[in-house]
């Protein structure tokens, strides 16, 4: 989510795309006797470390081919990590069999799967052998066979037009039927910010699952909540799609901040790292019959929420905030000093995690991986810079799963060097990832049936705008965010005002048969209350309850224009927003409380069901 509505100060860095894609290479190895079926390898795309490639079966005799295997070997340093559509065995060499959907080729039919690997800087072409292929070495791999052209990948290895899409209504379907996204955000795995007293781990960025069982409530017995009786209470509610943020560190086994020495959920419901964590809650969603979406929520779990783009560096956003422990100055994703922990990331190894991401659907035997949001409010690139990426997203992504959806956010109205970004009237500022206006004129290059456009708005609770001041306080104009606080400026939530912003930056794509998710939106209700002391203190001249109209109103909009969303979040340990769970937590009276969930907050999911049509 968003802490804020935009940089507040220029911030002195280069502002530019890093890592790009080194290239694309086609290769192809055939193997093919008379009455035999024939097998092609080829290299779909190779980068620095890793390439993806595709083996295709085809069944050139008079015979139905029933169950295929297939095996080759690397004379090199080529790997391969995972595949899909296909049962991959053994470690160079290796042996691919069928599964029970792609194993039977009538004459003339094909299967194929692909797979990703690690490299030393070249993808190797090796031969294929096998019974489906015929047992010759086949020399070096030549060029035989015709490979197709190398493009994005297409539907490779898929049957028909794979599970998720988006019809010309501008609807999610799933096996063809109409899928209402009935959606809230579980966060936790992406990273969140310890104080600097923790005693086990001072501020630390633990990657883990909230639960609400952490393992001091009911002195030290737990609460007994677990994720399946969660899981079960939402569905009820009417939730069937789940948004899970995560971090690239939280994709790895051995991470110090993804370990179970550093996690806080009681014994009986803790995970062993990170990303077992995440695959279990996967697969336990499809289970439940839930759907989730995967976000790329930051570059790091260190930098978290402020990145706005992948090679993020500080000075960030929240620098110069007061009374808050939790500043990230010392980390960074692109460059940095010599006290900053850097956390190398780049187009090269986003890419590589998206391509990773896509490729759970197969690699864990589930069918609810609905979509992929690419990255977390990139408000630090221009139009043309996000534009750019998200389409290589696209492609990458498709290399590996042409059944599931790509989530695009917008971006900001103004970069860390200060460049202005075009959000159509200049006096109504987008929250960061929200800014979709650039869209109409300069389109994504992505297939509408896989696109979403899922921008972020949040009202006071998250980012007090300069829209949000009050016309009666003269002084308090193109105020915002704490200087509007620090000036004693009230706040008057204006519906036609939020509506006209809305419909200049994202909702007017509505109309042209997209796809519109909301991908976050909340906040407490009665904000300044239940919100951190620092916030309740610098608006204790406000009377609570603006955030409460703002959301009405945006769950109104988003009626009107029949648009869905993600409520930010299930669980309420986010300082800025609670959650659709009460939280035991009071930042003055019950610090212990942290992490205890306490029943439902009925008035959000009210607002739900209204959005819901329930």
């Amino acid at each position: 989510m968003s802490k804020a509505n935009k940089p507040t100060r220029t911030l002195y860095r280069d502002v530019k795309c890093a890592g790009t894609l080194l290239g694309l290479s086609v290769a192809i190895a055939a193997i093919s006797q008379g009455a035999q079926a024939s097998c092609t390898y080829e290299v779909a795309n190779q980068w620095n470390s890793g390439f993806t490639a595709t083996i295709t079966i085809t069944n050139d005799t008079g015979s139905v081919l029933n169950g295929w295997a297939v095996d080759w070997q690397y004379s090199g340093s080529n790997r391969v990590g995972f595949a899909w559509n296909a049962n991959l065995s053994g470690s160079n060499p290796y042996t691919a069999t069928s599964l029970s959907w792609n194993g039977t080729l009538q004459p003339g039919q094909s299967a194929s799967f692909g797979f990703q690997g690690t490299s030393n800087g070249s993808a190797e072409t090796p031969t294929v052998t096998g019974a489906a292929c015929g047992t010759t070495d086949g020399g070096d791999g030549g060029d035989g066979g015709d490979g197709g052209d190398g493009g994005d990948g297409g539907d490779g290895g898929s049957t028909g037009d794979g599970v998720f899409r988006v019809d010309e209504t501008g609807n999610i379907t799933k096996d063809g039927e109409v899928k209402p996204v009935q959606c809230g955000a579980w966060f936790g795995l992406e990273g969140r910010h310890e104080p600097s007293d923790d005693p086990d781990n001072p501020s630390g960025a633990p990657m883990e699952l909230y639960v609400g069982n952490t393992f001091w409530a009911n002195n030290n017995q737990g609460t007994g909540r677990t994720i399946q009786q969660t899981m079960d209470e939402i569905k009820a509610k009417g939730i069937n799609t789940i948004r899970v943020p995560i971090a690239p560190q939280t994709l790895k086994t051995d991470d110090p901040q993804g370990v179970s020495a550093v996690f806080k959920n009681h014994y009986s419901v803790r995970s062993e790292n990170s990303r077992q964590a995440l695959e279990d809650f996967i697969k336990l969603a499809d289970t439940n019959g839930l759907d989730v979406i995967l976000d790329i929520h930051s570059c790091s779990n260190y930098v978290g929420w402020r990145a706005g783009r992948l090679d993020a560096s500080p000075p960030f956003t929240d620098k110069d905030r007061d009374n808050y422990d939790f500043l990230r100055e010392d980390y960074s994703c692109g460059t940095g000093g010599p006290d900053v922990t850097i956390h190398p990331y780049n187009e090269e190894l986003w890419l590589d995690n998206l391509r990773e991401l896509a490729g759970f659907s197969e690699q864990l035997g589930v069918n609810n991986i609905l979509g992929i949001d690419i990255f977390n409010e990139p408000w630090d690139y221009t139009w043309a810079e996000w534009k750019t990426l998200a389409e290589h997203a696209y492609a990458a992504i498709n290399e590996v799963n042409p059944n599931v959806l790509i989530f695009v956010e917008g971006i900001g109205s103004k970069t860390s060097d200060g460049t202005q970004i075009p959000n159509g009237d200049p006096d109504l500022n987008p929250n960061w990832g929200e800014n979709l206006f650039s869209m109409g004129d300069d389109p994504l290059d992505i297939p509408k049936e896989r696109l979403v456009l899922s921008p972020h708005i949040y009202g006071p609770s998250v980012a007090v705008q300069p829209q949000f001041m009050d016309p009666a306080q003269p002084e308090c104009e193109g105020l915002e965010g704490d200087a509007a606080g620090d000036a004693k400026c009230n706040i008057v939530i204006n519906p036609p005002l939020l509506r006209q912003g809305w419909e200049e930056h994202f909702g007017y794509l509505r109309d042209q048969g997209y796809a519109l998710v909301v991908g976050e939106f909340g906040g407490h209700l009665d904000w300044p209350n239940d919100a951190a002391i620092r916030d309740q203190n610098r608006w204790a001249h406000i009377t609570p309850g603006v955030d409460r109209e703002w959301q009405n109103a945006a769950v109104d909009y988003m009626i009107d224009r029949g648009i869905q969303a993600c409520y930010w979040g299930i669980n309420p340990e986010s300082g800025d927003t609670g959650g659709l769970y009460e939280h035991a937590y009071d930042p003055r009276t019950n610090t212990a409380g942290w992490g205890e969930w306490v029943g439902f907050q009925e008035e959000k999911w009210n607002l739900l069901e209204r959005l819901w049509g329930n």
